[in-house]
């Protein structure tokens, strides 16, 4: 089942793509299908609600705030090359890749992961992850799990750990820095693309 010409030819910009995201062209293939099928009326673009369509999205507590990330630059629409960019921050950190003195760093790089997971906390876009806002998250991940009076410890805790400054809220340095140790590379994967 070899991946041929035509396949790819149906793609646009597909050689600037792979050289910008680091997919392969059969995953490019892959990613094309999948923006095919949940572009139901043939518009050529996703809207937000087109990704309802998407079951493990749809199961997860936060999919409003993920799906919010594809359209972060207000736009209410999105292409599929953007498709592709964005969903290239879940790719697995090339460690063996080189980067070019002065280029921009890999979209999948693990700064890029990081920033990519800030928004979805920081929904305010001010830099910063209020307490309110990480209680949203929080609350949206564990709400059945945990009281509330032990939600409100949690970050509280959180806040205290993180918060450098002490401002009382999460600026993205801090945010990087207590994610140190995380392997987000195996936090932010999506099975698809394996």
């Amino acid at each position: 089942m070899g991946l041929n010409y035509s396949d790819q030819a149906q793609i646009p910009h597909a050689e600037d793509l792979i050289r910008e995201t680091g997919f392969t062209r059969a995953h490019l293939v892959r990613l094309h299908e999948r923006y095919q099928s949940l572009d139901k009326d043939n518009k050529g673009h996703l809207n937000a609600q087109d990704f309802g369509a998407i079951k493990e999205l749809a199961m997860n507590p936060i999919c409003d705030r993920i799906i919010g990330a594809f359209f972060s630059s207000g736009q209410e629409t999105l292409d599929f090359p953007s498709f592709v960019r964005i969903l290239a921050h879940f790719r697995p950190i090339d460690k063996n890749r080189t980067k070019e003195p002065n280029s921009p760093d890999p979209i999948n790089s693990r700064i890029n992961k990081l920033k990519f997971a800030f928004q979805l906390y920081d929904q305010d876009k001010d830099g910063k992850i209020s307490r309110q806002e990480l209680l949203q998250v929080l609350q949206a991940m564990l709400e059945s799990q945990v009281t509330k009076e032990q939600l409100e410890c949690i970050v509280d805790r959180t806040i205290q750990e993180a918060d450098l400054d002490n401002d009382n809220a999460i600026s993205f340095e801090e945010f990087r820095k207590s994610l140190d140790k995380v392997d987000i590379d195996h936090k932010m994967s999506i099975r698809f693309l394996r």
